[in-house]
């Protein structure tokens, strides 16, 4: 194999490993990202159990049950 073409496949060897690896931080990124998504949850839930809002939208939520329940 000539030099020219040896560097040629040392240059698309270390490309493509570059790509993979970049690859492969997306992936705990997401697993990151997911994590960031679920704790905003948890504190919105957090949020409305711990105020009167909370409770609040389970009593509009109960009368509307109960209104279907009664066929009002």
């Amino acid at each position: 194999m000539s030099d020219r073409m040896m560097q040629t496949v040392l240059r698309w060897k270390s490309t493509a490993i570059e790509a993979m690896e970049r690859r492969a931080d997306d992936r705990g990124q997401t697993a990151v990202e997911y994590l960031g998504i679920i704790a905003v949850v948890v504190a919105i839930v957090l949020a409305i159990t711990g105020t009167d809002i909370g409770q609040s939208i389970l009593d509009k939520i109960t009368q509307q049950i109960d209104k279907v329940g009664n066929g009002s």
